[in-house]
């Protein structure tokens, strides 16, 4: 079994009110990652992926790409030590700290 690595990918551009959460999500889930996605108050959506690298690349490349309607103008993604504090991937809202 390969290793088990987190990515945080904000991606900016025309990305609310056209259903890329749930494209996020449902990308997510066939590739068998854990983690959450959200819409962010500047207009961006940012995710957090736990799973195998080559998973977490393939859809680092789908949310480059977006669903229909979208327009992704760029993605910032870090790299991170996965925690293992997932069971499933959903769509949380965002929450002031």
């Amino acid at each position: 079994m390969a290793a088990i690595t987190r990515a945080r990918i904000v991606v900016s551009g025309c990305v609310q009110g056209i259903g890329f959460r749930y494209a996020a999500r449902q990308w997510a889930v066939e590739l068998n990652l854990t983690g959450w996605v959200r819409n962010l108050p500047d207009g961006r959506v940012e995710a957090v992926a736990e799973g195998e690298k080559p998973a977490l690349d393939d859809l680092i490349r789908r949310l480059r790409e977006g669903p229909p309607f979208a327009q992704v103008d760029d993605l910032d993604i870090e790299w991170e030590l996965a925690l293992g504090d997932f069971t499933d991937f959903r769509i949380i809202r965002f929450r002031q700290p």
